[in-house]
């Protein structure tokens, strides 16, 4: 039996990237997905389009997870289309790097509102509709503890992606709601290829600081979101899962 089956999930941010690929991991074991996204509706209805063919279950719903109103829009879809909220995943995030120099308030609020307040409005939503079982997987990042250089802001996101994870774990343990967060290395993602990150000299430093010697793909990342979705990991809760290749 597909390890999800009768679960509904949703993935934010999920109209490329890490996101796409974890939508349509769990959607391949059997999970009903909301794919919400921010402005690429072609993107999510691709994604959508792909699960669909594949005789899964998706629907494209748009709402910036900034806005604690579009947040709830986001999960009511899914309560309203499935019947509740099994899995979320929160993925939506944004970056600018940049030396301490050029950091801005409006580049600071921005990464900040998305990859922190959007967590916590999208999860505020969610908690509501979750019962016993519930899984929330933020995706973090390696930069949280990596710390390079000319990432400031964007790091200052993940670090209170990761507190917040412990946090959450806490009050929602009770519930028998498990939060756990995924931490990715490099990732060949539209992101990374639009920043002009692969085929840079960073990738090439990225992949020599990497054991396993390359950077990764989607799909190294949705596998463990599959994991941490399903009952197979019901004993991990706050944990930070550094998925890396080994690049510390």
């Amino acid at each position: 039996m597909s390890k999800l089956a009768g679960k509904v999930a949703v993935v934010t941010g999920g109209s490329k990237g890490i996101g796409a690929g974890i939508a349509k991991a769990l959607a391949a074991e059997g999970a009903s997905v909301v794919v919400n996204y921010a402005s690429s509706k072609a993107g999510a209805d691709a994604v959508v389009a792909e699960i669909t063919a594949a005789n899964g279950k998706a629907i494209a719903v748009g709402g910036d997870v900034s806005k604690a109103a579009e947040a709830q829009g986001i999960i009511n879809a899914a309560v309203e289309t499935y019947g509740g909220i099994d899995i979320l995943v929160n993925n939506s995030g944004i970056y600018q790097l940049g030396p301490i120099e050029e950091v801005t308030e409006e580049q600071f609020h921005k990464q900040f509102n998305v990859n922190v307040l959007g967590l916590l409005l999208t999860t505020q939503a969610a908690a509501k509709h979750m019962k016993e079982g519930g899984s929330i997987i933020n995706i973090s990042s390696v930069v949280s503890t990596f710390t390079p250089a000319a990432s400031a802001v964007y790091s200052g996101t993940k670090g209170a992606v990761d507190a917040i994870t412990g946090v959450l774990a806490r009050e929602l343990g009770p519930r028998q709601i498990r939060v756990n967060s995924i931490n990715p290395g490099v990732i060949a993602t539209e992101g990374t290829h639009e920043a002009g990150i692969i085929g840079s000299d960073f990738e090439s430093w990225a992949v020599s600081m990497t054991p396993l010697g390359r950077i990764g793909q989607p799909r190294d990342i949705a596998t463990i979101a599959v994991f941490l979705a399903s009952g197979d990991s019901g004993w991990l809760t706050g944990e930070h899962l550094v998925a890396s290749g080994g690049m510390r």
